[in-house]
């Protein structure tokens, strides 16, 4: 039954993460000059219009994942350099305010839960899904900040780096070439680490991904902790 509460909660927040993350890259490039996200109906918070099959369910599972991407004309931006940087960050900015939010909403619901007399068992299963829902958005969200910051094609992170460097370099154009395969490649090897260590747990030393989410959740989420901490206690 944890399973299933854990999947039904991870389901939730993928919509949470999701939705915010595509609706800033659409608008931040319609403010930049470019209505073409506007146009085919992406400046919208309604995840219907921005789910990925393929990647809902892998980061739901795996807690990495993608959308749809939102489609961009960068030749109707203003200021190109200028429009592709802050349509690039747009995502994780959006991202760590859901982040920054669902944390609040998370600490309050366990102590709110927590002045409750003692449930039955449906009720106990319903607080924890409901508080596992806002975890899991905090902490999505920022696998999401940092996961769209690697410098790789197609994420947010190869396109900060476009807009920040005047011509084309070596490094860039293998980051461009091949960003997608190195993508798949850590993917799948956080896939076989994950299924691995429930035999050795010796297998979590060598998952990439698994890094890159510690690195999130404890590094880049630790001032969101902290900041609600010191508020909380005011």
């Amino acid at each position: 039954m944890d399973n299933v509460i854990y999947y039904l909660a991870s389901l939730v927040a993928v919509i949470f993460v999701f939705s915010p993350h595509e609706f800033a890259h659409a608008y931040v490039a319609y403010k930049n000059g470019d209505p073409t996200a506007k146009f085919n109906g992406r400046m919208t918070l309604n995840p219907l219009k921005h789910m990925d099959p393929t990647g809902f369910v892998l980061c739901a599972v795996a807690g990495f994942g993608w959308a749809r991407p939102v489609p961009i004309n960068t030749g109707n931006f203003r200021n190109y350099k200028k429009g592709l940087f802050t349509t690039a960050v747009a995502g994780v900015i959006a991202n760590y305010i859901v982040a920054f939010f669902a944390f609040l909403a998370y600490v309050l619901l366990v102590k709110a839960f927590s002045l409750l007399p003692l449930a039955n068992e449906a009720m106990f299963r319903f607080e924890a899904l409901v508080a596992n829902i806002f975890y899991l958005t905090f902490a999505y969200s920022l696998y999401s900040v940092v996961f769209n910051l690697l410098p790789l094609n197609p994420l947010d992170g190869f396109r900060v780096v476009e807009a920040l460097t005047r011509e084309i370099s070596p490094v860039q154009k293998f980051l461009r070439d091949y960003g997608q395969m190195i993508l798949i490649l850590l993917i799948a090897e956080s896939f076989i680490c994950n299924f691995v260590s429930k035999y050795n747990s010796f297998a979590n030393y060598f998952n990439i991904l698994g890094y890159v989410g510690w690195f999130a959740r404890e590094i880049i989420g630790y001032p969101i902790q902290i900041a609600w901490s010191w508020i909380l206690t005011i």
